[in-house]
C-alpha cells in the first residue's frame, strides 16, 4: 500500500467503496465512539467540515468498540452521531483498530504515524490528517481537541 487511496471501507449503510473516491482532498480520518467522554469532539469536527468542505476537506467518522464505549451496531452508532451531534460527514460501519483483526485501513494509518508510545491507539478520537495526495502527515491524540488541527490542516489546504 502506498497512499490512504489503496484501501476499501464500508459505510454506515453496509455500501464498500474505495477512498481514491476523495483523491486530491485532503482528510481527517478519526476512530470515534459515541458514549465516550471525548465524543463532545463531534461538534468541532463538523464545524471544521462545514468550514472547509467548500476546499475539499472530507472528515471520515470510523466507530470502535474496542474500548467499550460504542453502540452495539453501526445503525445505531450512525444514528447517536447524527441526532446527538448533529454530524453530516460521512461515518462508517464498527471497526476494529487494533490487534490482529483491526481494519486494514487502521493498520495502514499507525503504521504511518505511530503514537506517543508506538503505534497502538490508545483511545477513541485518535485523529489523523492524510493530505490532497493521499499521505498520512500527522497523528493528534484523542485529548487534542480537532480545533487544535486547523493551523495544520490550513497549510495543506
Amino acid at each position: 500500500m502506498t497512499s490512504i487511496y489503496d484501501f476499501t471501507v464500508t459505510d454506515e449503510q453496509g455500501h464498500t467503496y474505495q477512498l481514491d473516491r476523495y483523491k486530491g482532498q485532503p482528510m481527517i480520518i478519526v476512530n470515534t465512539a459515541t458514549k465516550c467522554g471525548f465524543a463532545p469532539q463531534f461538534n468541532d469536527l463538523e464545524a471544521l467540515y462545514k468550514k472547509y468542505a467548500n476546499q475539499g476537506l472530507v472528515v471520515l467518522g470510523f466507530p470502535s468498540n474496542q474500548f467499550k464505549q460504542e453502540e452495539d451496531s453501526t445503525a445505531a452508532a450512525a444514528k447517536a452521531c447524527r441526532m446527538t451531534y448533529g454530524v453530516t460527514f460521512p461515518m462508517h460501519e464498527i471497526i476494529q483498530i487494533n490487534g490482529d483483526d483491526a481494519h486494514p485501513l487502521f493498520k495502514y494509518l499507525k503504521s504511518e504515524q505511530h503514537g506517543t508510545l508506538g503505534a497502538a491507539i490508545k483511545w477513541n478520537f485518535t485523529k489523523f490528517l492524510v493530505d490532497k495526495d493521499g499521505q498520512v502527515i500527522k497523528r493528534y491524540a484523542p485529548q487534542t481537541e480537532p480545533i487544535k488541527i486547523e493551523p495544520d490542516l490550513q497549510n495543506i489546504l
